[in-house]
């Protein structure tokens, strides 16, 4: 079986078979992922896809990312109101930059960006770098 088609035997791939809301795996390779270019500044073109968005109701979890930096793309500096984003390093290398610091990140680094601080990712390499974005903030509903 390719890896571009479903898995017939997994009891969510066909759409009348009872299970959670999604009828079928999706796949990130399989047109989920969209280009983003200039992130928050950066250099190049990147790859993105929302995974979760926090709608109106307050919640604690307002997004969840799944990004591939392409080599030698970036998302540029910036900084969030009071939530803490995070950024997991699911394969690949980088420099982060944390609040004006700058330091090397490796598949399995877990970063957390503090509330108002200011981040960025930069691949610098020659391979993808790939992470999971998440954003945890207030649960009053005041954004």
């Amino acid at each position: 079986m390719s890896p571009a088609q479903p898995d017939p035997t997994h009891p969510h791939a066909d759409p009348a078979t009872p299970g959670p809301t999604r009828a079928r795996i999706t796949n990130l390779y399989e047109g989920l992922l969209r280009e983003v270019t200039g992130d928050h500044g950066g250099n190049g073109t990147i790859l993105a896809h929302r995974a979760y968005r926090r709608e109106e109701a307050p919640a604690p979890i307002a997004f969840v990312d799944l990004v591939v930096l392409p080599p030698h793309t970036s998302i540029g500096l910036h900084r969030h109101a009071d939530d803490h984003e995070t950024y997991v390093i699911l394969s690949g290398r980088g420099r982060m930059t944390l609040d004006g610091a700058e330091f090397g990140v490796r598949e399995g680094d877990v970063i957390t960006n503090r509330p108002y601080g200011e981040h960025g990712l930069a691949n610098d390499g020659d391979t993808e770098l790939k992470l999971l974005v998440f954003e945890v903030g207030p649960l009053d509903g005041a954004r």
